[in-house]
């Protein structure tokens, strides 16, 4: 599903990633682990080309979105396939993002209605049946300011899959809540990974690392420092850097 190689990124003279390589199959939940700064949510935009990559090469199910010559010049797909390619993944982040003049409803069919081109009734059924997946169906009339930090990040799923990605992108959605919200947001999570959704999910939630992801990747300095299965790698990581973060955060 994701097929990324050798990604260097640089912010001015500071390299964020350093040759980053990484491979996601279907139905496989991912979560990226790591200190603040070490790269995992550049990763996560540059997959989603909110970023773009310096060099290396990403294929979204197959279709590249990047890639990089012989000569180290990096060329990106054309605009109408970087469209197509996008709407393979949706991506939820930290902040919820919701437009405040719109309401829970208009929030989720706005893009579906605009660029998919869906009929609203359409498109407004779709949004039912989602915010009724998040629990949140009595809240469809209702604007993002008389939400919860836990009930707008819902909405934010939920506006991601109105628009039916294959893969499903989160940047430590719970960093921004109070720790009684998180788990709501958690739950709805669980039941995406439950449903076979892909998922790569940039976290500092220990917990749902070790319980819903199938592999934990450790990032450090912009490197991809370790990436096992989920049970062995909090039982025996592998490398030194590795099991400093487990310690400090366990």
């Amino acid at each position: 599903m994701i097929e990324a190689r050798g990604l260097h990124k640089r912010f001015g003279s500071v390299p964020v990633l350093r040759g980053v390589s990484l491979e996601i199959a279907r139905g496989e939940v991912v979560a990226i682990i790591g200190p603040s700064g070490s790269g995992k949510s550049t990763l996560l935009r540059c997959l989603n080309h909110l970023e773009t990559i310096d060099s290396g090469s990403i294929a979204i199910e197959g279709e590249t979105l990047v890639s990089t010559d012989a000569a180290g010049r990096c060329s990106y797909a054309s605009e109408r396939d970087l469209r197509g390619i996008g709407r393979k993944t949706g991506m939820v982040f930290q902040h919820f993002n919701l437009f405040p003049h719109l309401t829970v409803l208009e929030n989720i069919t706005l893009a579906p209605v605009d660029v998919l081109g869906l009929a609203s009734d359409v498109a407004r059924t779709r949004a039912e049946a989602l915010l009724a997946k998040v629990g949140l169906k009595d809240k469809a009339g209702s604007y993002p300011a008389r939400l919860s930090g836990g009930q707008k990040q819902r909405v934010a799923i939920a506006r991601a899959l109105a628009m039916e990605p294959d893969i499903m992108l989160f940047d430590e959605p719970t960093s921004a809540l109070d720790p009684e919200l998180t788990g709501e947001v958690l739950r709805t999570m669980r039941q995406l990974a439950e449903e076979r959704m892909t998922m790569l999910v940039v976290t500092h939630e220990m917990g749902f690392a070790r319980e819903v992801a199938h592999r934990v990747v450790f990032m450090d300095q912009g490197e991809l420092i370790e990436a096992q299965r989920a049970a062995d790698f909090f039982a025996h990581p592998q490398h030194a850097r590795t099991r400093a973060f487990l310690q400090h955060m366990l």
